[in-house]
């Protein structure tokens, strides 16, 4: 079995090697530090199974799960995040709770054993269900090649449909991402942000006015000079904001 061990702490990295190396038919392929280290590690190594603290600076663990993909299982590791346990404990292949023993390790290593090969349905309903249902995104992660865009959410102008992919508009930049508009809508702050047309959603705050396009029809005039068509029913849930 082909690990990779994740965690800021060096101390924390070293008890997991420790634990691994009762267990004669494993190999640790890497350790990370950081989050863009574990991305960029998961992606080329494609290790069967991840150690992976949650608590990290700058990528944290949801969002290496989300940006390393599914094909590789997690076992979570957290020192205080109640909430996320319990968020985790049917959807991923395990977590452990720090500190934790060599016994309650070697039990996570069995139930990865048992699971792996089952498919990696179960990573992505955990990612989506961690990654906070109850309070809305605070930054949209996008790969780029071996590169990772972070974007804070209040930073985004107004997002655009593109068959399965979403186009973002961020500080006169567009992003693309895998990933449906009905999904993003969902993540997104809805006091915030205002899906406007079946291919729009706009972030109120960059909107500066609205226009009349045709008899008919209005659009979206936002402080860049971009404009966004409006549905008749997004006509009425802007216009109920913005007066």
């Amino acid at each position: 079995m082909r690990i990779i061990i994740v965690d800021d702490e060096m101390l924390a990295r070293g008890v997991v090697r420790e634990y691994l190396s009762e267990h004669a038919d494993v190999e640790v392929v890497a350790e990370c530090a950081n989050g863009f280290e574990a991305v960029k590690a998961i992606t080329e190594l494609s290790p069967d199974l991840v150690f992976l603290d949650i608590q990290m600076p700058k990528l944290d663990g949801f969002e290496v799960a989300e940006l390393a993909g599914s094909k590789t299982r997690y076992i979570f590791a957290t020192a205080f995040d109640q909430y996320a346990i319990k968020a985790f404990e049917f959807h991923a292949l395990d977590y452990l709770l720090k500190p934790f023993s060599q016994q309650r390790f070697d039990q996570a290593l069995a139930h990865a054993r048992a699971n792996l090969g089952a498919g990696g349905e179960a990573v992505e309903k955990m990612v989506r269900e961690a990654s906070g249902r109850n309070k809305p995104l605070g930054r949209v992660l996008i790969r780029d090649g071996a590169k990772v865009h972070v974007i804070n959410a209040d930073k985004i102008e107004y997002v655009e449909a593109q068959d399965d992919y979403v186009q973002i508009r961020s500080e006169g930049k567009s992003y693309l991402k895998n990933q449906r508009m009905t999904e993003l809508e969902e993540q997104l702050d809805a006091e915030q942000f205002l899906r406007i047309h079946r291919s729009y959603i706009v972030n109120i705050a960059f909107v500066d006015r609205i226009e009349q396009a045709t008899k008919d029809s209005h659009v979206a005039v936002l402080k860049d000079g971009s404009r966004a068509p409006i549905s008749r029913s997004g006509y009425q849930k802007i216009r109920a904001v913005i007066q």
